[in-house]
Protein backbone atom coordinates (compact mmCIF):
# COMPACT_ATOMS: atom_id res chain seq x y z
CA UNK A 1 0.00 0.00 0.00
CA UNK A 2 1.45 3.14 -1.07
CA UNK A 3 0.43 6.64 0.88
CA UNK A 4 0.89 9.77 -1.76
CA UNK A 5 0.43 13.35 -0.16
CA UNK A 6 -2.42 15.05 -1.24
CA UNK A 7 -4.56 18.52 -1.64
CA UNK A 8 -7.50 19.02 0.30
CA UNK A 9 -10.53 17.75 -2.54
CA UNK A 10 -13.68 16.35 -1.42
CA UNK A 11 -15.11 16.28 -4.69
CA UNK A 12 -12.99 13.44 -5.88
CA UNK A 13 -11.00 10.91 -4.94
CA UNK A 14 -8.65 11.82 -7.50
CA UNK A 15 -8.52 14.35 -9.78
CA UNK A 16 -5.69 14.85 -12.79
CA UNK A 17 -5.70 17.88 -15.12
CA UNK A 18 -3.53 18.46 -17.94
CA UNK A 19 -1.19 15.44 -17.31
CA UNK A 20 1.65 15.17 -19.98
CA UNK A 21 4.69 12.77 -19.29
CA UNK A 22 8.20 13.30 -21.42
CA UNK A 23 10.99 10.67 -20.92
CA UNK A 24 14.02 11.07 -22.57
CA UNK A 25 12.35 14.13 -24.20
CA UNK A 26 9.90 11.76 -26.25
CA UNK A 27 6.05 12.96 -25.16
CA UNK A 28 4.77 9.91 -23.80
CA UNK A 29 1.16 11.58 -22.99
CA UNK A 30 -0.29 14.72 -23.59
CA UNK A 31 -2.66 16.40 -22.37
CA UNK A 32 -4.88 14.37 -19.54
CA UNK A 33 -7.72 15.44 -17.93
CA UNK A 34 -9.75 12.89 -15.64
CA UNK A 35 -11.23 12.58 -12.34
CA UNK A 36 -12.16 9.30 -10.05
CA UNK A 37 -14.72 9.25 -7.58
CA UNK A 38 -15.09 6.86 -4.68
CA UNK A 39 -16.49 3.14 -5.28
CA UNK A 40 -15.97 3.90 -9.03
CA UNK A 41 -14.33 1.25 -11.39
CA UNK A 42 -12.00 3.10 -14.27
CA UNK A 43 -10.98 0.74 -16.84
CA UNK A 44 -8.00 2.74 -18.86
CA UNK A 45 -7.88 1.14 -22.18
CA UNK A 46 -5.65 1.74 -25.32
CA UNK A 47 -2.94 0.35 -27.66
CA UNK A 48 0.17 -0.71 -26.92
CA UNK A 49 2.48 2.21 -26.59
CA UNK A 50 -0.11 4.41 -25.54
CA UNK A 51 1.10 5.52 -22.26
CA UNK A 52 -1.48 3.16 -19.94
CA UNK A 53 1.47 1.68 -17.79
CA UNK A 54 3.47 5.09 -17.71
CA UNK A 55 -0.14 6.93 -16.34
CA UNK A 56 -0.12 4.56 -13.98
CA UNK A 57 3.01 5.16 -12.80
CA UNK A 58 2.74 9.01 -12.58
CA UNK A 59 -0.33 8.05 -10.42
CA UNK A 60 1.91 6.37 -8.25
CA UNK A 61 5.10 9.19 -8.10
CA UNK A 62 7.52 7.06 -9.74
CA UNK A 63 7.89 9.54 -12.84
CA UNK A 64 8.28 13.18 -13.92
CA UNK A 65 5.09 14.88 -15.24
CA UNK A 66 3.82 17.97 -16.01
CA UNK A 67 0.00 18.88 -14.29
CA UNK A 68 -1.82 18.07 -11.48
CA UNK A 69 -2.32 15.25 -9.86
CA UNK A 70 -4.75 15.53 -6.74
CA UNK A 71 -5.44 12.54 -4.79
CA UNK A 72 -8.19 13.15 -1.31
CA UNK A 73 -6.32 13.50 1.43
CA UNK A 74 -5.02 10.16 3.32
CA UNK A 75 -6.19 8.30 0.68
CA UNK A 76 -4.03 4.74 0.56
CA UNK A 77 -3.32 3.18 -2.85
CA UNK A 78 -2.88 -0.89 -3.85
CA UNK A 79 -0.89 -1.86 -6.86
CA UNK A 80 -1.22 -4.94 -9.03
CA UNK A 81 1.23 -4.67 -11.96
CA UNK A 82 1.32 -6.28 -14.68
CA UNK A 83 4.67 -8.15 -14.50
CA UNK A 84 6.03 -8.84 -10.69
CA UNK A 85 9.79 -8.36 -10.71
CA UNK A 86 10.26 -11.10 -8.87
CA UNK A 87 12.51 -14.75 -9.84
CA UNK A 88 9.14 -17.42 -9.28
CA UNK A 89 11.80 -19.40 -9.51
CA UNK A 90 13.73 -18.87 -5.90
CA UNK A 91 12.80 -21.00 -3.23
CA UNK A 92 10.08 -18.34 -1.55
CA UNK A 93 6.76 -19.53 -0.44
CA UNK A 94 3.56 -17.68 -0.76
CA UNK A 95 3.77 -17.01 3.47
CA UNK A 96 7.36 -15.80 2.85
CA UNK A 97 6.06 -13.52 -0.05
CA UNK A 98 3.71 -12.10 2.04
CA UNK A 99 6.07 -11.37 4.79
CA UNK A 100 7.75 -8.91 2.60
CA UNK A 101 4.73 -6.92 3.49
CA UNK A 102 4.59 -7.46 7.61
CA UNK A 103 6.48 -4.26 9.12
CA UNK A 104 6.41 -6.83 12.19
CA UNK A 105 8.07 -10.39 12.62
CA UNK A 106 5.46 -13.19 11.72
CA UNK A 107 4.06 -16.09 14.30
CA UNK A 108 2.11 -19.18 13.40
CA UNK A 109 -1.21 -18.04 15.29
CA UNK A 110 -0.74 -14.24 15.00
CA UNK A 111 -3.39 -12.21 14.04
CA UNK A 112 -1.02 -10.79 10.96
CA UNK A 113 -1.29 -14.94 9.99
CA UNK A 114 -5.30 -14.57 10.45
CA UNK A 115 -5.53 -11.12 8.38
CA UNK A 116 -3.39 -12.64 5.37
CA UNK A 117 -5.94 -16.33 5.58
CA UNK A 118 -9.13 -13.98 5.29
CA UNK A 119 -7.73 -11.58 2.08
CA UNK A 120 -6.51 -15.34 0.41
CA UNK A 121 -10.15 -16.24 1.25
CA UNK A 122 -11.63 -12.60 -0.73
CA UNK A 123 -10.02 -14.09 -3.70
CA UNK A 124 -10.97 -17.99 -3.69
CA UNK A 125 -7.86 -19.45 -2.05
CA UNK A 126 -7.36 -21.43 0.85
CA UNK A 127 -4.75 -20.90 3.78
CA UNK A 128 -2.98 -24.13 2.90
CA UNK A 129 -1.52 -22.36 -0.23
CA UNK A 130 0.63 -20.48 2.04
CA UNK A 131 3.11 -23.15 2.48
CA UNK A 132 3.42 -23.93 -1.46
CA UNK A 133 6.30 -22.10 -3.33
CA UNK A 134 5.52 -19.38 -5.55
CA UNK A 135 7.12 -21.70 -8.58
CA UNK A 136 4.51 -23.75 -7.82
CA UNK A 137 1.50 -21.65 -8.05
CA UNK A 138 -0.22 -21.46 -11.61
CA UNK A 139 -0.39 -18.22 -13.49
CA UNK A 140 -3.90 -17.40 -12.22
CA UNK A 141 -2.82 -18.27 -8.71
CA UNK A 142 -0.15 -16.32 -8.55
CA UNK A 143 -2.68 -13.23 -9.94
CA UNK A 144 -4.98 -13.73 -7.14
CA UNK A 145 -2.10 -14.04 -4.65
CA UNK A 146 -1.07 -10.45 -5.77
CA UNK A 147 -4.66 -8.64 -5.45
CA UNK A 148 -4.53 -10.75 -1.80
CA UNK A 149 -0.85 -8.91 -1.48
CA UNK A 150 -2.21 -5.29 -2.77
CA UNK A 151 -5.37 -5.56 -0.58
CA UNK A 152 -3.97 -6.92 3.07
CA UNK A 153 -4.05 -3.12 3.88
CA UNK A 154 -7.40 -2.30 2.23
CA UNK A 155 -6.42 -0.02 0.36
CA UNK A 156 -9.06 3.12 -0.76
CA UNK A 157 -7.53 2.29 -4.48
CA UNK A 158 -6.80 -0.36 -6.48
CA UNK A 159 -4.54 0.18 -9.72
CA UNK A 160 -4.04 -3.29 -11.45
CA UNK A 161 -2.23 -2.80 -14.82
CA UNK A 162 -3.62 -5.40 -17.11
CA UNK A 163 -3.76 -8.05 -13.78
CA UNK A 164 -5.10 -10.72 -16.66
CA UNK A 165 -2.24 -10.99 -18.66
CA UNK A 166 -1.08 -14.26 -19.89
CA UNK A 167 -3.60 -16.26 -17.57
CA UNK A 168 -6.33 -18.85 -19.39
CA UNK A 169 -9.66 -17.23 -20.29
CA UNK A 170 -11.37 -18.88 -16.72
CA UNK A 171 -8.57 -17.04 -14.62
CA UNK A 172 -9.77 -13.60 -16.79
CA UNK A 173 -13.09 -14.20 -15.32
CA UNK A 174 -12.27 -15.22 -12.01
CA UNK A 175 -9.70 -12.21 -11.48
CA UNK A 176 -12.38 -9.41 -12.96
CA UNK A 177 -15.01 -10.92 -10.50
CA UNK A 178 -12.76 -10.74 -7.73
CA UNK A 179 -12.06 -6.61 -8.44
CA UNK A 180 -15.66 -6.01 -9.33
CA UNK A 181 -16.65 -8.04 -5.55
CA UNK A 182 -14.11 -5.74 -4.26
CA UNK A 183 -15.63 -2.31 -5.33
CA UNK A 184 -18.86 -3.84 -4.17
CA UNK A 185 -18.46 -5.07 -0.70
CA UNK A 186 -15.55 -2.67 0.32
CA UNK A 187 -16.15 0.07 -1.70
CA UNK A 188 -12.73 -0.06 -3.24
CA UNK A 189 -12.13 2.23 -6.02
CA UNK A 190 -10.76 0.01 -9.02
CA UNK A 191 -8.99 1.60 -11.73
CA UNK A 192 -8.00 -0.95 -13.99
CA UNK A 193 -6.20 -1.34 -17.51
CA UNK A 194 -7.41 -3.75 -20.02
CA UNK A 195 -7.49 -4.76 -23.48
CA UNK A 196 -10.59 -6.26 -23.46
CA UNK A 197 -13.33 -4.13 -24.60
CA UNK A 198 -16.37 -6.88 -22.97
CA UNK A 199 -14.16 -5.86 -19.32
CA UNK A 200 -15.32 -2.46 -20.38
CA UNK A 201 -18.97 -3.24 -20.73
CA UNK A 202 -19.27 -5.53 -18.08
CA UNK A 203 -17.57 -3.62 -14.99
CA UNK A 204 -16.59 -0.26 -15.62
CA UNK A 205 -18.53 2.73 -14.28
CA UNK A 206 -16.48 5.01 -16.58
CA UNK A 207 -13.79 4.20 -19.26
CA UNK A 208 -10.80 6.24 -20.32
CA UNK A 209 -9.45 6.11 -23.76
CA UNK A 210 -5.66 6.76 -24.64
CA UNK A 211 -3.40 7.09 -27.39
CA UNK A 212 -1.01 9.50 -26.38
CA UNK A 213 -3.63 11.67 -25.70
CA UNK A 214 -7.30 10.78 -24.16
CA UNK A 215 -9.05 10.16 -26.91
CA UNK A 216 -12.64 9.90 -24.64
CA UNK A 217 -13.37 9.14 -20.41
CA UNK A 218 -17.02 8.74 -19.80
CA UNK A 219 -19.79 5.80 -19.48
CA UNK A 220 -18.95 3.37 -22.31
CA UNK A 221 -22.18 3.26 -23.57
CA UNK A 222 -22.15 6.85 -23.86
CA UNK A 223 -18.31 7.50 -24.98
CA UNK A 224 -17.15 4.50 -26.83
CA UNK A 225 -18.61 4.07 -30.73
CA UNK A 226 -16.53 3.50 -33.48
CA UNK A 227 -15.37 6.68 -34.48
CA UNK A 228 -13.85 6.60 -31.37
CA UNK A 229 -12.24 3.17 -31.18
CA UNK A 230 -10.98 4.09 -34.43
CA UNK A 231 -9.08 7.00 -33.11
CA UNK A 232 -7.64 4.90 -30.41
CA UNK A 233 -7.17 1.70 -32.18
CA UNK A 234 -6.86 2.96 -35.95
CA UNK A 235 -9.53 1.40 -37.75
CA UNK A 236 -10.71 -2.24 -38.02
CA UNK A 237 -13.32 -4.30 -36.51
CA UNK A 238 -14.71 -3.37 -32.80
CA UNK A 239 -17.57 -5.46 -30.42
CA UNK A 240 -20.54 -3.34 -30.59
CA UNK A 241 -21.97 -3.38 -27.03
CA UNK A 242 -26.05 -3.80 -26.98
CA UNK A 243 -28.18 -1.49 -25.85
CA UNK A 244 -29.89 -3.33 -23.95
CA UNK A 245 -27.37 -5.02 -22.05
CA UNK A 246 -27.56 -4.34 -18.50
CA UNK A 247 -24.53 -2.29 -16.52
CA UNK A 248 -23.05 -4.14 -13.51
CA UNK A 249 -21.70 -1.38 -11.85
Amino acid sequence: MIELPSHQNQNYLLDVENLSIIIDREEILHGVSFSVEQGEALVVIGPNGAGKTMLFRALLGLVPYQGMITWQKGVSIGYVPQKFLIDRSLPMTVQEFFLLKSKKFWQPGSEFLAHISHELSIVGLHDAILQKSVSELSGGEFQRVLIAWAMLNHPDVLLCDEPTAGIDAEGEQTVHAILHRLQEERGTTVILISHDLNVVYQYATNVLCLNKKMICHGAPQEVLNPQELAKIYGGGTFYNHPKNVEHKT
